[in-house]
């Protein structure tokens, strides 16, 4: 009795344990994912810069750190903040220019096909319900340039502590490996085989999505350079950029670039990169799920729907967790068919070959 009271405490203290633990990882979640995919990646090359230079690990871990900054993290986090401070210009843009010559100010500073298309609805014109409207605005644009700050500001810290989450594991990774096939109930056999398929499906998902940017950015260069687009070459490397952000996607930087060609008076070729945006949104859907088939051995289908459903399930993390779900679901699987039911169909064989002893 007493037996069974100790266990059923140890269950419980373990259960609050992992609670309590979620609880605490849950805000830099996604960041420790991300940290964990990339140190996976490059754990390959640390080792030997590390043979480099003469086995100092910690200082092959920080080149490559920095080097991770400086390639991939620097210019999306500048791509954030300029993002967000030329929103919160916009606004302020706006609302000076109501309240020094109200909407016939705003308006005529506007291209022709948008100033038609403003002119024919009836706005106030008058001062005193300009000085209304821009009232009953302000608290929205107050929220709204606030929510953009909190957002770079978020932004910001999980970049941060995702680098310092890579540095870690690429230092004390393998240490840390060791540990939980250790301490995992499961045996260290069966935790190293998980580890590895997680290893495996990580660096499919990180290397068909720098190919799956570099094929979309290459696409929507071409429609770039069709539709006569000022400074394409720049659009191209912000298309590199905004592939990597699932609420975006890198066809909308042509969609974008499809609405300032039609206000600015070139409707055929606003419509030609508009119908070119949609080849680019779709190479997503058809290059990535191929590239990672050959990397995890699974149906195309089931690479694509467990990206769409990670991505609705988790956000940006669930391009990485939803692949990693379905890696550790078949791994169970295999496991189980392996270790459970081979032993079955083994003790019934046993038991078909069994003889009785004759006299």
């Amino acid at each position: 009795m007493r037996h069974r009271i100790a266990r059923a405490v140890l269950v419980g203290l373990s259960l609050v344990s992992l609670a309590l633990l979620g609880v605490l990882v849950y805000p830099f979640a996604g960041a420790l994912l991300f940290g964990a995919v990339l140190a996976g990646t490059f754990l390959s090359m640390v080792d030997r810069l590390t043979l480099r230079v003469g086995g100092r690990r910690p200082l092959a871990a920080g080149l490559t750190t920095a080097a991770v900054a400086v390639l991939i993290v620097l210019p999306a986090s500048t791509f954030a903040i300029v993002l967000g401070r030329e929103a919160i210009d916009a606004v302020s843009y706006v609302g000076d220019t109501l309240q020094a010559g109200g909407v016939p100010a705003l308006v005529a500073k506007l291209p022709p096909p948008v100033r038609e298309l403003v002119e024919a609805f009836h706005l106030p014109r008058d001062r005193r319900s300009v000085q209304q409207l821009a009232q009953e605005q302000t608290g929205r644009a107050a929220a709204a340039v606030g929510g953009v700050i909190m957002a770079t500001s978020n932004a910001l810290i999980q970049i941060a502590a995702m680098l310092v989450a890579f540095y870690f594991l690429l230092v004390d990774g393998k240490r840390l490996v060791e540990w939980v096939a250790e301490v995992a109930p499961i045996g260290r056999s069966r935790t190293y085989e998980l580890l590895h398929d997680f290893r495996t499906v990580s660096e499919a998902v990180l290397i068909s999505s720098l190919a799956t940017a570099g094929v979309q950015t290459a696409v929507a260069l071409v429609g770039f350079l069709l539709t006569d687009v000022p400074q394409p070459v720049f659009f191209a490397l912000v298309t590199f950029i905004v592939a990597f952000v699932p609420m975006l996607g890198a066809a909308s930087v042509s969609f974008a670039l499809a609405g300032m060609l039609y206000v600015t008076g070139h409707p055929v070729q606003a419509l030609v990169l508009a119908i070119w945006a949609v080849v680019v949104g779709v190479s997503d859907n058809i290059v990535k799920p191929l590239l990672m088939r050959n990397r995890m051995e699974v149906h195309g289908a089931v690479i694509f729907f467990s990206l769409i459903g990670g991505l609705a399930a988790f956000g940006m993390a669930g391009l990485v967790a939803g692949p990693l779900i379905v890696s550790f679901f078949l791994t169970i699987v295999r496991m189980c068919r392996r270790d459970l039911f081979e032993l079955d169909a083994e003790a019934g064989r046993a038991r078909t070959d069994y003889r009785p002893r004759t006299a």
